[in-house]
């Protein structure tokens, strides 16, 4: 990596700067202010852009959110984020419900709490292996390592053939509709600011098979991998 070069630092954030669903630590967002000093930064999430922003907690970044389906950009007048793209897709949920269906019954998941499938706005979909309203302790006991779920990545990508599938959470998959990864959100960011592959690095925990920074991870994009959020700010210190 020729660090000369960097112009933007793009990051996934749980795993990689936080625990799922919490606020930075401190070390965390403090490496993020020093970061911001000299270069742009980017958050390249699967969640909604407001919810990436909220966790941060007002932290000024802009934000892609699902997959590449949302854009936010911080304003710098107000404190906010504002929302600049917000694509939406529409799909057969019958038919995305059946596919799931015969997933379980083939697979033995046919025990679960809540609904079978989760729709989101954006027209991405969760497939909850233990349903929308599992407990959180058995979701996060069922496959800690996820060799289950990796065990049939390839067979549900292939039902799905019309999504891009990810190994997501402690008990899930999720679906964003094709071509929407995060290579492809972070590859349309570059071109729209006119930036080129080798001035941006990312940095993220999620790069197995299945994991949703894997696109970005073997692409041509330098890569700073995390294993452990708590490390993220000696990682970073390269940069």
């Amino acid at each position: 990596m020729d660090i000369s070069k960097i112009k933007v630092i793009a990051f996934d954030l749980d795993g990689t700067i936080t625990q799922h669903k919490t606020p930075p630590i401190p070390e965390n967002r403090a490496a993020l202010e020093r970061l911001a000093k000299k270069y742009k930064l980017l958050m390249v999430g699967a969640g909604q852009v407001r919810r990436i922003f909220n966790q941060l907690e007002g932290f000024p970044i802009d934000i892609i959110g699902n997959y590449g389906l949302q854009y936010g950009k911080y304003d710098y007048e107000t404190g906010d984020i504002k929302i600049i793209r917000d694509e939406k897709f529409d799909c057969d949920r019958e038919k995305i419900d059946a596919k799931i269906t015969f997933l379980r019954e083939k697979h033995g998941f046919t025990e679960f709490a809540g609904e079978n499938t989760e729709f989101h706005p954006s027209g991405c979909i969760t497939f909850p292996i233990l349903g929308t309203k599992a407990n959180p302790d058995d979701k996060l006991a069922f496959d800690p390592d996820r060799t289950k779920r990796r065990k049939i990545y390839s067979e549900v990508c292939e039902i799905f053939s019309d999504y891009c599938v990810f190994v997501g959470g402690s008990s899930s998959f999720d679906m964003a509709p094709k071509p929407y990864n995060k290579y492809y959100a972070l590859d349309l960011y570059c071109k729209e600011n006119g930036i080129s592959h080798d001035e941006v690095v990312f940095v993220g925990d999620d790069y197995g098979l299945g994991g949703n920074d894997e696109s970005v991870y073997l692409s041509d994009f330098e890569f700073l991998t995390v294993d452990d959020y708590r490390d993220f700010a000696e990682i970073v210190s390269v940069l």
